[in-house]
C-alpha cells in the first residue's frame, strides 16, 4: 500500500535522528511494522531482523516452498486445503498472509523503446466512451483511434458501434485526412481484424484483408496479452479521454465528430512530439508526409449490405428501424445498401428507396408516394392512415379518440374532422384547442372547433377558407409568375403628353 512522502520521511527520521526501534515507530505511527520495513528497505537500509516467533505453519512451510518451486502459480486457497489435509490447524486468512512472503516472485519483464521510420508503421484500436441516446435507442459511443508511431498524428473519429463498416470507414477516413497510408497498420486481436489465431497461424477478417490490398498496406496483429506493443495508440486513447471528451458537451453525434477534427488539427498537433519535444507533432508530421503510400484513385466504398426479407407489409427492417418501400416489392428478399447518412433499398440493381438514415429505434421512415396507391386501393386502409397522421401531427389527438369510442363515436368521421381542422389552423392550434375540449370532459370534434374559433377571434383573425383544387393536373401544377411590377412605376413617373 501506497503510504504519503511526509509519513516515510518521519519513518525515516525517527529511525536514523531518533534511533527508535521498528515496533516503536510503528506504534507511535500507526502503521504495520511491515510498512515501516518496507520504507526502510527502499532506502536502502538493511532489513531489521527480529526473533522470529514460532508459528503452526513452521513445520509445513518447506512443503510449500517446494510446491510453489514446481507450480508457482498455484492459489493459496488450493495450498490451505493441501496442507489442512497434512494436520495444519491454522486459519485460511492467516495462512494467505504467510504464503504471500514464500511466493517466488516472478523477474519484471524489461521493455525495449521501439522506434520506427517515417511513414512506416500506424496502431488502431476502438475506445469505448460510454453510451448516447438517440431517440428511444440507447447507442455504444465507440472512438476509432490510429496514430503514426513517428510523428504521433492522431486521427479520432466516433461511431455508434464497433462494427465492420465503422472499422473500414475510420480507415478511409484517416488516410485521406493524412493524405497517404502508412505501411505497416498494428492491430490488438479484436474481430474485425483477426478472425481466428493459433500461435503463429493467423486467420484475418477476409474484408480487413480487401481494404490492405486496395491501400497497398501490411495488417499485423501484436501478440497475444502484449497490448504495449501498441502503447502509443493506448496512451492517444488515454489522452484523448483526459484533454479531448471530459466535460465536454455536443448536441449530436456530427458534432462531436466535428469537434474531433478541430481538436486533431489544432490541440493534437500542436503538443510536443514525445520522440522530438523540440518539435511539435505538426511539425515532425509535415516531415513525415512524403514517406506515406500515395492513396489509391477511388476510395475503398464502406457502405453496408444487408439482405433483407419483406413481409406483407411494404416495409424493411434494418438496424432496428422499417423503411418503406413500394407496395409491388413485399413477399421478397430485397438488399439494404447504408451509409451513415442514406439508407437504399435494392431489387437487383435496381434501386426502389431513399431514406435518410435513422439511427432511432422502432422509428418508421416513410415516402409518402410509397403508400399512396396502396391507401387508395384498399379503402379501410384509410381511416388508420388518417388516424396515424393525426397522431405522429398531434399525439393528444390518441387521448381524444379513446374517449370517443368508450362512448361510442364513429371514429371515422372524427378523424376526418379533425383533420380538415388539422390541415386549417396547424398542429399547435389543434394540440391546445384538444386540450381544452378535454378539460371541459367533451371529447368530440364540435367542441375541439369551438375552443378553435374562440381562439382565433380572441386573436382577431379571420376565418380560415379552405381552398379546394380539381382534380386536373394541369390546373394542380399550374406555375402563377408574379408580373414584374416596374412598368407600372414608369408609367407612374413619366410626365402626361400633350396632344
Amino acid at each position: 500500500m501506497t503510504i504519503p512522502s511526509e509519513l516515510e520521511a518521519k519513518i525515516l527520521r525517527y529511525f536514523l535522528a531518533e534511533h527508535w526501534r521498528v515496533g516503536t515507530i510503528a506504534q507511535q505511527l500507526g502503521v504495520h511494522h511491515a510498512t515501516v520495513d518496507r520504507v526502510l528497505s527502499q532506502s536502502g537500509l538493511p532489513k531489521v531482523e527480529r526473533a522470529a516467533r514460532p508459528s503452526l505453519i513452521d513445520p509445513y512451510l518447506p512443503f510449500v516452498v517446494e510446491t510453489l518451486k514446481t507450480y508457482p502459480r498455484l492459489t493459496a486457497s488450493r495450498l490451505y486445503a493441501m496442507v489442512r489435509e497434512r494436520g495444519y490447524r491454522g486459519g485460511p486468512d492467516h495462512f494467505r498472509h504467510l504464503i504471500a512472503h514464500v511466493r517466488p516472485r516472478p523477474q519484471p519483464e524489461a521493455f525495449l523503446r521501439l522506434k520506427t521510420l517515417p511513414g512506416e508503421q500506424a496502431q488502431v484500436d476502438w475506445g469505448h466512451f460510454g453510451k448516447l441516446t438517440i431517440g428511444r435507442a440507447t447507442r455504444t459511443l465507440m472512438a476509432f483511434v490510429m496514430v503514426l508511431s513517428f510523428s504521433r498524428a492522431v486521427f479520432l473519429r466516433f461511431f455508434l458501434d464497433a462494427q465492420m463498416a465503422n472499422f473500414l470507414r475510420g480507415h478511409v477516413g484517416a488516410f485521406a485526412a493524412w493524405g497517404g497510408v502508412p505501411r505497416v497498420l498494428l492491430y490488438d486481436n479484436l474481430k474485425s481484424a483477426v478472425l481466428e489465431r493459433q500461435g503463429e497461424a493467423i486467420r484475418f477478417h477476409p474484408t480487413l484483408l480487401e481494404l490492405a490490398g486496395h491501400y497497398r498496406f501490411e495488417p499485423r496483429p501484436v501478440a497475444v496479452a502484449r497490448g504495449n506493443e501498441k502503447g502509443r495508440v493506448e496512451r492517444a486513447i488515454r489522452y484523448i479521454r483526459d484533454s479531448f471528451f471530459a466535460a465536454r458537451t455536443f448536441s449530436d453525434l456530427a458534432d462531436l465528430n466535428a469537434q474531433a477534427d478541430t481538436w486533431c488539427q489544432g490541440q493534437a498537433a500542436d503538443r510536443p512530439c514525445p520522440e522530438d519535444r523540440a518539435q511539435s507533432v505538426r511539425a515532425v508530421f509535415e516531415q513525415e508526409r512524403p514517406h506515406l503510400l500515395a492513396l489509391p484513385p477511388v476510395p475503398f466504398p464502406t457502405e453496408e449490405q444487408v439482405a433483407v426479407s419483406v413481409g406483407k407489409t411494404p416495409y424493411v427492417r434494418f438496424d432496428r428501424n422499417d423503411y418503406s418501400i413500394p407496395h409491388t416489392h413485399v413477399r421478397r428478399t430485397l438488399t439494404v445498401v447504408a451509409s451513415l447518412g442514406q439508407v437504399r433499398v435494392l431489387d437487383g440493381a435496381a434501386v426502389i428507396a431513399t431514406h435518410a438514415r435513422s439511427f432511432d429505434a422502432g422509428a418508421q421512415v416513410e415516402d409518402p408516394a410509397h403508400v399512396a396507391e396502396l391507401v387508395a386501393r384498399k379503402r379501410a386502409a384509410r381511416q388508420h392512415r388518417g388516424q396515424d397522421r393525426l397522431i405522429q401531427a398531434v399525439p393528444i389527438s390518441q387521448t381524444l379518440l379513446t374517449q370517443a369510442a368508450e362512448r361510442g363515436e364513429p371514429l371515422g368521421s372524427m378523424t376526418a374532422a379533425l383533420l380538415r381542422l388539422l390541415d386549417s389552423y396547424g398542429a399547435a392550434e389543434l394540440t391546445a384547442a384538444i386540450e381544452e375540449a378535454l378539460a371541459r370532459e367533451v371529447p368530440h370534434p364540435n367542441a375541439v372547433r369551438l375552443a378553435l374559433e374562440r381562439r382565433r377571434e380572441a386573436r382577431g383573425q379571420p376565418p380560415p377558407i379552405p381552398v379546394t383544387l380539381p382534380a386536373d393536373a394541369r390546373v394542380r401544377e399550374v406555375v402563377v409568375r408574379t408580373p414584374a411590377l416596374g412598368d407600372y412605376d414608369q408609367l407612374h413617373d413619366e410626365p402626361p403628353r400633350e396632344d
